[in-house]
């Protein structure tokens, strides 16, 4: 494969203007034609879906689509960190000096990933995940962790892929990219929910229009238009991670991650 040339294409596929064209199609009537077409590529369970397939009136609405109620139960313990998301990690590990280390053979500062806020000091010793969602994943996301929402920030950026070739073979992508994030303030402390966006993903988006004061575990936060990655820190001290988790392995939304405590 010649890795130059197709990077040359993803730098230029990259434009805002493609996610633009690419967003606005997907929320035309016209491409509800293509839904059916869409799931059945994409292995997408279509009676996992809260509607009938005939019901979404765009493939974006489809693809934003809520699950049927029951299907994605959230880990009953009170301290548990839950996946915000369906996915696939491929990044985990304990933040070292404020480092994100080996994802996907690149390093990451929380620095650079949070846009140099001033809450990044909390993050320095703590725990991370990236967590990616193909095309075939359920794409809304939900709270972790129950909490008051500290503060947002939206920061503008590219819309890299954030597939395997993206991580691997572009320069630094998950800092790079658009990012919505999301500080939760847990009993124990605090939670950031950096949602990154990625090439095809017209935007992302909150739940709703006023994101409310504070969120309960499992609830509604945000939901991807097209497949993207979602980066989960939690604060120096205060968690530890279910022992069986791997990078590669696939967890679904309300799945616990790891236990949340007192530092």
């Amino acid at each position: 494969m010649n890795r130059p040339f197709f990077r040359l294409l993803t730098e230029l596929s990259s434009r805002k203007w493609i996610s633009r064209i690419t967003g606005a199609f997907a929320q035309s009537g016209v491409s509800r034609l293509f839904i059916r077409r869409f799931a059945k590529l994409y292995g997408i369970p279509l009676k996992d879906a809260e509607k009938h397939v005939s019901e979404y009136r765009s493939l974006n609405e489809f693809f934003t689509r809520r699950l049927k109620p029951g299907l994605r139960p959230i880990h009953e313990h009170p301290d548990s960190l839950v996946s915000p998301v369906d996915a696939l990690i491929t990044g985990m590990g304990r933040i070292e000096s404020g480092q994100l280390l080996r994802v996907k053979g690149q390093d990451y500062s929380v620095d650079e990933l949070l846009n140099m806020s001033p809450r990044t000091v909390n993050y320095k010793h703590g725990y991370f995940f990236v967590l990616y969602l193909s095309p075939t994943d359920y794409h809304r996301i939900h709270a972790p962790a129950s909490g008051a929402v500290l503060e947002k920030e939206h920061v503008p950026g590219k819309v890299y892929p954030v597939n395997d070739f993206g991580l691997t073979q572009m320069r630094r992508v998950l800092s790079r990219n658009e990012r919505l994030i999301t500080y939760i303030g847990h009993a124990f402390g605090e939670i950031a929910v950096v949602k990154v966006g990625a090439m095809n993903v017209s935007s992302i988006r909150y739940a709703s229009a006023n994101l409310p004061d504070r969120l309960e575990r499992g609830g509604d936060l945000a939901y991807f238009e097209f497949g993207s990655t979602v980066v989960l820190l939690t604060e120096s001290g205060i968690f530890t991670p279910r022992e069986d988790l791997k990078l590669g392995s696939k967890v679904k939304m309300g799945e616990e991650l790891g236990r949340l405590h007192e530092k």
